[in-house]
């Protein structure tokens, strides 16, 4: 283990937890190797990558690890917060020697366009942040204007039960007693969007499963947490593949 490197990582706050070289891993609050299958991303070998909201990076390394000819990783709320910043994505990258094949931008999702990130990609990965837009379907439009085959969409999910279209707003930190949280759409309104901005084959590939969820409830009944055993047993992700 580099001790140096080691010393870098722990003197950095982490979302994304990163293997890196000599056994170290970020210490971040997403077990994002696990998360990575959940994606069924397809064989990206020779394709291009977008990661919109790239936060520390791991889904950007992540493609490019596996063949991604060029990635570009962006973002603005996490790379422009003073808690966060694009230290942590800066040191993963160097660590990992991948400086020459993940590129980085500094753009905001709402200004998405062929000419900001320069041109459209082949794969574009909306993960864990259409939920936190104020404006989530202008969000959806400016994603799909920079895709030209796969659009990976992960995110927070609400009232799948309703046969129909339908969404949850929260307020006052409903979801993880973070206000930064938005809207959670259910399966059936992401899927109908998603074909409103242009795709024409649209399918969701993974739900939380129900005993995933009844376990993380059990887990805040334990700390003796009911309100939040509640809201970890309302809450469900999904991911969704949008094909051209």
């Amino acid at each position: 283990m580099d001790p140096d490197l080691a010393a870098e990582v722990r003197a950095l706050r982490w979302y994304h937890s990163i293997p890196l070289p000599g056994g170290i891993v970020t210490p971040g609050v997403q077990d994002s190797p696990r998360v990575a299958p959940r994606l069924q991303l397809p064989d990206l070998t020779g394709k291009s990558v977008l990661d919109i909201g790239a936060f520390d990076g791991f889904f950007s390394f992540y493609s490019a690890q596996r063949g991604a000819d060029r990635v570009l990783a962006t973002d603005c709320h996490a790379w422009s917060d003073p808690e966060w910043g694009s230290r942590s994505f800066q040191l993963a990258r160097r660590a990992l020697g991948l400086e020459g094949r993940v590129e980085d931008k500094y753009v905001n999702v709402m200004d998405l366009s062929p000419q900001t990130v320069g041109g459209t990609f082949d794969v574009v990965l909306f993960l864990g942040v259409l939920y936190h837009l104020r404006d989530p379907v202008t969000a959806l439009e400016r994603a799909a204007s920079v895709c030209d085959e796969l659009l990976v969409l992960e995110t927070e999910s609400a009232l799948n039960w309703v046969p129909y279209a339908a969404s949850r707003v929260y307020v006052d930190g409903d979801l993880n007693d973070d206000d930064s949280n938005w809207y959670a759409y259910n399966a059936t309104a992401l899927t109908r969007l998603l074909r409103r901005v242009g795709f024409t084959r649209v399918s969701v590939v993974y739900r939380t499963p129900l005993a995933r969820r009844a376990g993380r409830a059990g887990r805040a009944l334990w700390k003796q947490r009911t309100v939040a055993s509640l809201a970890a047993f309302k809450s469900q992700r999904v991911v969704i593949h949008a094909r051209r």
